[in-house]
């Protein structure tokens, strides 16, 4: 397994090579150790969280015109190249195929415990300091605005609507990241949220203080 896991670092690293700096090699990196943080608090398959981790974002959909079958297509021919069992490259994909918040609407029901990890640990790197880092940075890769008070979050958007919308990142708030808290499966997920999500509040509430030039 480990020569597995340590092959599987070096393509996800050279794969994401010059990737958007919220979804790089050094997201990938801290999504994996907190998978690996949570798995030992749960009774789970390890390999299939740890290659779950590794190759979740390996095309994510929003840099390849939305196309959701690049990701398991890559993932199946690297994982087969390395000798993985059919059964450990299935549910790896499950979880890569399943694991997006845009997808919450289909999410399956009574999901495997892997899949509840990684979703876990991706949303984590989502919300706090360092959520807070990659929304602003994704804002500015999309020229986002990143606040206009006349321009109000949209709630409850379609999975297709979500793809495409272009709104300020402070309303990427109110529409992503502080619904995550109430969204995490695994008990340790829900502890590490909760600091991290009253760090997104107290942000918010010095942003507007300095946007009102309080």
């Amino acid at each position: 397994m480990k020569s597995t896991i340590n092959n599987t670092v070096a393509f996800v690293k050279e794969k994401l090579e010059g990737a958007e700096a919220g979804h790089d090699w050094f997201h990938i990196e801290r999504v994996w150790k907190l998978a690996a943080k949570i798995a030992e608090t749960e009774d789970c398959n390890k390999e299939v969280v740890e290659l779950s981790a590794l190759l979740h974002d390996i095309a994510d959909p929003k840099f390849h015109n939305g196309d959701e079958t690049i990701a398991p297509q890559i993932s199946r021919a690297f994982l087969e190249e390395q000798g993985v069992s059919e059964e450990i490259i299935r549910k790896v994909l499950f979880v890569i195929e399943n694991i997006s918040f845009k997808n919450r609407d289909q999410a399956p029901e009574n999901p495997p415990i892997e899949l509840q990890i990684v979703q876990d640990a991706d949303r984590i790197d989502a919300i706090g300091a360092i959520g807070i880092a990659r929304t602003f940075n994704f804002g500015g890769f999309k020229n986002n605005l990143m606040y206009h008070p006349d321009m109000k979050p949209k709630l409850g958007m379609s999975k297709e609507e979500y793809k495409k919308s272009n709104g300020t990142t402070i309303n990427h708030f109110y529409e992503k990241l502080l619904l995550l808290k109430d969204m995490m499966n695994t008990k340790k997920g829900k502890e590490m949220a909760e600091e991290r999500h009253q760090y997104m509040m107290n942000f918010l509430d010095q942003f507007y203080k300095e946007w009102n030039v309080d």
